[in-house]
């Protein structure tokens, strides 16, 4: 299993770095990982739901630590990628990035997937 594509949208919060999405294989995309600023630096959160009593339940979450450790590497390091080409806000130390909501992106994000895959295809022929 490879990690085909990383796509991440940056958030102008105090701890809410980024929302990513994960493309495995060209074939499976994994939705709304968080980046996060915790106290020991920047880690990966899996795609959760909010539970009726408080808590958050992982919707999707790797079952093997090495699996953990390349989805991680990969996702900060695009990450790190994407606020070298667009620097968050001041308030942040940085330039400005309009936040994204990804709700908002995925129909966006859908049409990108769809033109691509065209594209993919005429390229073949």
């Amino acid at each position: 299993m490879q990690i085909t594509e990383v796509r991440v949208y940056p958030r102008n919060e105090e701890k809410l770095k980024a929302f990513v999405t994960v493309t495995f294989d060209d074939s499976f995309v994994v939705r709304n990982l968080k980046v996060i600023q915790g106290q020991n630096g920047l880690f990966v959160a899996m795609p959760s739901r909010k539970m009726a009593d408080g808590s958050h339940k992982d919707i999707a979450h790797p079952i093997k630590n090495e699996v953990r450790r390349m989805i991680e590497e990969k996702v900060l390091a695009a990450y790190q990628e994407k606020i070298k080409q667009t620097p968050l806000p001041t308030e942040f130390g940085g330039g400005e990035v309009p936040a994204r909501e990804p709700a908002i992106d995925i129909e966006e994000e859908e049409e990108e997937e769809k033109k691509e895959k065209k594209e993919k295809k005429e390229k073949k022929k």
